[in-house]
């Protein structure tokens, strides 16, 4: 369980923090509050179109583990120095992301990868508060990410950022590189030219 703070910034397992809290930092408008991080847990044919967005908004909820404390939790919550909730960290087992296990480029081509191993865990979205970006809270919860997986026993921990600044917004949730090198991932594979995987071994 993650607890503590990184750069005057608190994170906290999402069993830990408030329904409330996160919802805030997804927004009522704006990309979040469009996906509520649902993009790779999407079913088979399920389409955001077709998935109102209360719905979406129900499952990261269940999904995170809100309000219930030690439960399981896909993800991590970022607060500032006042206790204002401002960020959200997607980071569980692989294979727990159904839709990243299907996409075809990213991250599996060319690589020889076990789709199933659950003892890889990836980060799939960095999503910060608008209003409060640019503080470096992506960064505090990437390097929380490496720990909590490391603590929960995860072997590697991967991630899928985009390489270039030229980016539209709906684009940012996967993070940059800087962000996941200075949490001690490397580039390990270069599938797109706009998309890398950026891996750590933990154990």
């Amino acid at each position: 369980m993650v607890a503590g703070s990184i750069d005057r910034v608190e994170i906290v397992t999402a069993d830990r923090a408030p329904w409330d809290d996160l919802a805030a930092v997804f927004g009522t408008r704006g990309t979040g509050a469009r996906c509520w991080c649902q993009r790779y847990k999407l079913a088979p044919r399920e389409t955001f179109a077709g998935t109102p967005a209360e719905e979406r908004a129900w499952r990261l909820r269940e999904q995170a583990g809100c309000d219930d404390p030690g439960s399981p939790s896909s993800g991590l919550v970022a607060y500032d120095d006042d206790g204002t909730p401002v960020g959200w960290c997607a980071v569980e087992p692989r294979p727990a992301y159904t839709g990243l296990v299907r996409v075809g480029k990213v991250p599996w081509e060319g690589r020889d990868e076990d789709r199933t191993d659950a003892s890889v865990w990836a980060v799939t979205c960095l999503f910060v508060r608008a209003g409060h970006r640019r503080r470096g809270t992506s960064r505090a919860l990437a390097v929380a990410a490496v720990g909590h997986a490391r603590t929960t026993g995860a072997r590697a921990l991967e991630a899928y950022p985009i390489t270039t600044t030229s980016v539209i917004a709906e684009e940012l949730h996967v993070g940059t590189v800087p962000t996941f090198e200075a949490a001690g991932l490397e580039v390990v594979h270069r599938p797109t030219p706009r998309r890398v995987v950026m891996r750590i071994e933990l154990g």
